[in-house]
């Protein structure tokens, strides 16, 4: 778990958000994980880091395959929240999880 996953753990469990799984394998050929993900809401949380550094989400490469991971999680039915590294600090990152939750 990265520093800024951990950050939003932290938060969430401040809050008392429902408990959720890091690191959840959602596809059964792929090796996809989110970071965090509650599967019965199918709804999960990728904290991309690197935005601002060259990372790898902001990579031609990584860009490309993130969006693959993303449309197959969608024809899955899941809604993946995505939250950068200012987000989780400034508290847009929680305010985005809270309306997910409550919409389920």
């Amino acid at each position: 778990m990265s520093d800024l996953e951990a950050r939003l753990a932290l938060d969430m469990r401040a809050l008392g958000l429902p408990a959720w799984e890091s690191e959840y394998r959602f596809h059964r050929d792929r090796k996809w994980r989110f970071d965090l993900a509650w599967p019965h809401l199918r709804l999960a949380v990728e904290v991309e880091g690197g935005v601002w550094t060259g990372g790898r989400h902001t990579s031609p490469t990584g860009f490309e395959a993130d969006c693959e991971k993303y449309s197959e999680a969608a024809i899955l039915g899941w809604r993946v929240i995505r939250v950068t590294g200012a987000m989780v600090k400034d508290g847009r990152a929680i305010d985005l999880i809270q309306r997910a939750i409550g919409a389920s």
